[in-house]
């Protein structure tokens, strides 16, 4: 069982502490960034940035469906960490300033399954959470 890990990042034309703000909004904006393969959103607890906890069904693929009740936390300004109770999935939201604008980078890692089933989820679940992820930033980069 090794470590699996997808990363989507993208530049957004707008000032860091605005993205940031937007990114934090749990209750408001996160419900209109959610791709199509988001269900059943629901913020349980807070609403903004750090003590925010929220659940969702993630639809992978038309056969994997993860159910996330995820805790945020921010461990420094410009970072959020999603950590999910149901399972080693954590997800880390970093927002930092950059000439252009804003570069919003979305990472997330758990633990992979063994055998040959973990080397299909290794070679494959990355690129498939990246592709929903970039459909998630392109929806930030509209919102803003």
């Amino acid at each position: 069982m090794g470590k699996v890990t997808a990363i989507a990042e993208r530049t957004i034309e707008a000032p860091a502490d605005k993205v940031r703000a937007l990114v934090a909004d749990y209750a408001e904006t996160r419900p209109k960034l959610l791709t199509e393969h988001y269900r059943d959103y629901e913020v349980t607890e807070g609403g903004v940035g750090a003590g925010t906890k929220a659940s969702w069904k993630l639809q992978a693929t038309s056969k994997r469906v993860r159910d996330v009740a995820a805790t945020v936390t921010e461990p420094s300004e410009g970072t959020l960490v999603e950590t999910d109770a149901n399972s080693s999935m954590v997800t880390t939201w970093t927002v930092r300033e950059v000439p252009e604008g804003s570069l919003v980078r979305i990472e997330t890692s758990w633990d992979g399954a063994g055998g040959i089933g973990g080397f299909f989820e290794k070679t494959f679940a990355p690129g498939g959470l990246k592709r929903i992820y970039e459909g998630v930033l392109g929806k930030l980069a509209e919102v803003v």
